[in-house]
């Protein structure tokens, strides 16, 4: 059961104020503020606004951390409060309680300010936290500290397929019964200058805007935020009276084995199957999915050729949308996220747009909900992580059982 969500993104910190500027059809894609764009093509991205790591009032311990590992600790602390559970955790529950916080890259800002410090301003060392701040596991072991969870903690990486894949791993664990208690997402903060010249080596950047299924688009934009959601057994959440939010019904995770950039039609198609099957519904029965979406010539087309491959004439049905439009592509964060736009579209019955899209590529052919929201009937939704080396992760969410 899912029992609270936080998020940080560029739209907004906090569940509410994030899903507000979804369905109003806002866009936290902005010229860059936080690092000078000399000598850079791609002068925009989705940053989070706003944030003050002391107004957030973070521990002094979170306070050292990385920007990445921060923007972890805000969206639990907002999980974490909504989902009630005591804390710190009891030592009964402590090592019954997960914590699989992921990021794509880490502290990549704050390796880029060392080594600017040393190959640029001859410094003669770093600071001596730089390691720690670094380091892809930071985030977790932080938010484990945090609350005393004493259970399974560690990063995931799969890009930006992480934070669905964190997701998934606590999911097993609850079912296999290893753990009762999960926090589980991803975060990331790797928006600076050098992170930006090598995405825009690889042309996959678009300097315009982030225009999924779009005839018109020309790349994705990178962005920045963290995603978790707290998972619990079902009779735990239940015994507690904790607020149920959804129930994670399945899980699919493939790999294409096949190219490092061009994704394939069979993994996806793979990966959504596998989720409805543990899910145990039929293609019919999913109402909406929050695709990947990240506005690229090959991905749009081949999620769209997935989708259809899976869903067969249920997906003339479907409500389909990319969130990516808004908040742009938060790299390992984006499954976090998602998932929180999937759980409110499910609870609210709501459908949140795409954004920018004018004019659908004639090979994108299913209903994209472009440009404004609308309200549906929404039993089942799924949302979809396809990431770079062929790493794909689905989730299937549903109503509260009870």
């Amino acid at each position: 059961m899912v029992t609270g969500q936080g998020v940080v993104t560029p739209l907004g910190t906090g569940v509410e104020k994030f899903w507000s500027g979804l369905k109003s059809g806002s866009c936290g894609i902005r010229e860059v503020q936080s690092f000078e764009t000399d000598e850079l093509y791609i002068t925009i991205a989705g940053e989070v606004p706003d944030f003050d790591p002391r107004e957030r009032e973070l521990s002094k311990q979170l306070l050292m951390a990385d920007k990445y590992s921060q923007y972890a600790g805000c969206a639990a602390r907002e999980a974490v409060q909504q989902s009630g559970i005591e804390t710190p955790i009891s030592d009964e529950d402590a090592y019954r309680t997960a914590c699989i916080i992921g990021s794509g890259v880490g502290g990549l800002t704050t390796l880029e300010f060392s080594y600017k410090m040393l190959f640029k301003e001859n410094k003669r060392a770093t600071h001596p936290l730089t390691l720690l701040k670094a380091i892809g596991s930071s985030a977790s072991a932080h938010v484990s500290i945090e609350y005393g969870i004493k259970g399974p903690t560690f990063g995931v990486v799969s890009a930006c397929s992480t934070a669905t894949h964190s997701i998934g791993v606590v999911y097993q664990m609850i079912k296999s019964g290893l753990i009762d208690t999960g926090i589980a997402g991803a975060a990331e903060a790797s928006l600076n200058w050098g992170a930006t010249r090598a995405w825009q080596a690889m042309r996959v950047l678009s300097p315009d805007g982030l225009f999924p299924f779009s005839k018109t688009r020309n790349g994705t934009v990178l962005a920045e935020g963290s995603g978790i959601l707290v998972l619990e057994e079902y009779e735990k959440a239940k015994a507690r009276g904790a607020p149920i939010l959804a129930e994670l019904m399945g899980f699919g995770m493939t790999a294409d084995a096949a190219d490092m950039v061009n994704p394939s039609i069979e993994g996806a198609s793979t990966a959504m199957k596998m989720a409805l099957d543990e899910a145990e519904l039929a293609p019919s029965d999913i109402d909406y999915i929050n695709a990947h979406g990240t506005a690229t010539a090959v991905n749009d087309v081949n999620e769209t050729r997935a989708i259809k491959h899976v869903f067969g004439n249920a997906a003339n049905n479907l409500s389909i949308s990319s969130t990516k439009s808004m908040h742009g592509h938060t790299l390992g964060a984006c499954g976090g996220i998602e998932a929180a736009a999937s759980i409110k579209a499910l609870e609210e019955n709501f459908v949140p747009p795409t954004i920018g899209l004018a004019e659908t590529d004639p090979e994108c052919d299913l209903d994209y909900t472009p440009n404004v929201g609308k309200k549906r009937d929404i039993n089942y939704v799924m949302s979809n992580s396809f990431a770079f080396g062929g790493l794909n992760a689905v989730l299937v969410f549903g109503p509260n059982p009870a």
